[in-house]
């Protein structure tokens, strides 16, 4: 698996979380292959959603630093050191990767994912008064205490919002950093749709309203 090589290079990593969320392919024979002390791998019993995952994840983790990383190729772990900075120089108790505050390179794909992204972003900023530029990305980096401080509700892509929110509620210093990003098109497996957009937007009031909770 090329994305697990590529993070296990990293001299930054300390841990690998692997998270099965109910695969039907190879994934976890591949996995298993790997012989490195670093890998621990949990299987969820059934397919139950990014957040699901991530939730039991966060739960396991033993590092001093969190980084969220998908395993479709789209961030880039040559990146931790950037991302990393900020909470290595103790200004930062979470880091955002943005795809959107950078110069770096960034595939041209979908201008209506594009739309979405921003302006779910701006709908989020407005609830929880902060100026992000990316809330939707998967790179977050979280000091291990933060994240593990927080409950977390959502099973999929809701996630984002809710962390978002939680983070904003609990006043944590909030830093973004420019990332690359080599997005995927339907064809090539991405998943994410309108309908997880529509659940975000709902995410977004709920866990930012007056009423929601850590």
């Amino acid at each position: 698996m090329e994305i697990l090589t590529r993070v296990l290079a990293s001299e930054f990593v300390a841990e690998v979380l692997v998270v099965d969320d109910g695969s039907k392919d190879r994934t976890l024979e591949i996995v298993r292959s790997v012989d490195d002390p670093r890998i621990r791998i949990f299987e969820l019993p059934r397919n139950m959603g990014k957040g699901a995952a991530l939730r039991r994840g966060f739960a396991e983790a033993t590092a001093e630093y969190v980084i969220v990383q998908d395993a479709d190729l789209e961030y880039d772990p040559a990146e931790y050191s950037e991302l990393l900075a900020p909470l290595l120089a103790g200004k930062a108790d979470v880091v955002y990767g943005s795809r959107f505050m950078t110069d770096r390179a960034r595939r041209v794909l979908y201008f209506w994912h594009s739309v979405g992204n921003k302006l779910l972003t701006l709908a989020s900023n407005v609830f929880t008064n902060l100026n992000l530029t990316d809330m939707e990305t998967c790179y977050k980096v979280f000091r291990r205490e933060v994240i593990q401080g927080i409950t977390l509700e959502e099973d999929r892509f809701g996630f984002e919002p809710e962390v978002t929110a939680k983070l904003a509620r609990g006043q944590w210093r909030i830093y973004e950093v420019g990332i690359s990003y080599s997005g995927r098109t339907y064809a090539e497996g991405k998943k994410i749709g309108w309908r997880d957009a529509i659940q975000a937007a709902r995410c977004i009031i709920r866990y930012s309203g007056p009423f929601s909770k850590l």
